[in-house]
């Protein structure tokens, strides 16, 4: 609602004329739009794999709670945190930060396997997609990673790995 005074023409205040603007449809979509995120929060938190995302600069803006589970960092311990420097194994660091500048210049990225360090020092291997992340103008403003834990698949490969070593002796 906007009110101004009305006045004759002495300037004396005379009346007040008021204009509203019946809102109901805006407030319901509003609603339903605040519904869909809270949704798709949800969603994203108790998914059964692995997300987390970072922002243009590189830190850490998503961790679900598989991916709190897995690496043993919670969400807070993990949010704005450098996700390269903190979380991926140091032989891995240059190739990984290539693939996130790359999504982050608009080149998503599928399949690619990252070695995780969790907070007990162990290794998880995660099969990524790497996708950008764009505000509503279309802008970027960082990558979200949906993952894979194929830790115990890499364990079993590299176990027949070394038996086959160890038969061609």
């Amino acid at each position: 609602v906007n009110a101004t005074t009305r006045r004759d023409p002495d300037g004396t205040i005379i009346g007040v004329v008021g204009v509203a603007q019946d809102v109901t449809e805006t407030k319901k979509k509003e609603s339903d739009i605040t519904a869909v995120a809270r949704e798709l929060r949800q969603l994203v938190d108790t998914a059964n794999a692995p997300i987390f995302g970072i922002d243009a600069g590189g830190l850490v803006n998503e961790w679900n709670n598989k991916t709190a589970e897995i690496t043993g960092f919670s969400k807070n311990e993990a949010f704005n945190k450098p996700l390269v420097s903190t979380f991926i194994k140091s032989n891995l660091r240059d190739n990984v930060q290539g693939i996130l500048m790359q999504a982050l210049k608009g080149n998503e990225t599928s399949n690619y396997e990252l070695e995780f360090e969790t907070k007990t020092k162990e290794t998880v291997y995660l099969l990524v997609n790497a996708t950008t992340r764009r505000d509503p103008d279309g802008t970027i403003v960082g990558v979200v990673g949906v993952a894979q834990d194929v830790t115990e698949a890499k364990k079993n490969e590299n176990a027949i790995t070394g038996v086959a070593r160890e038969l061609r002796q």
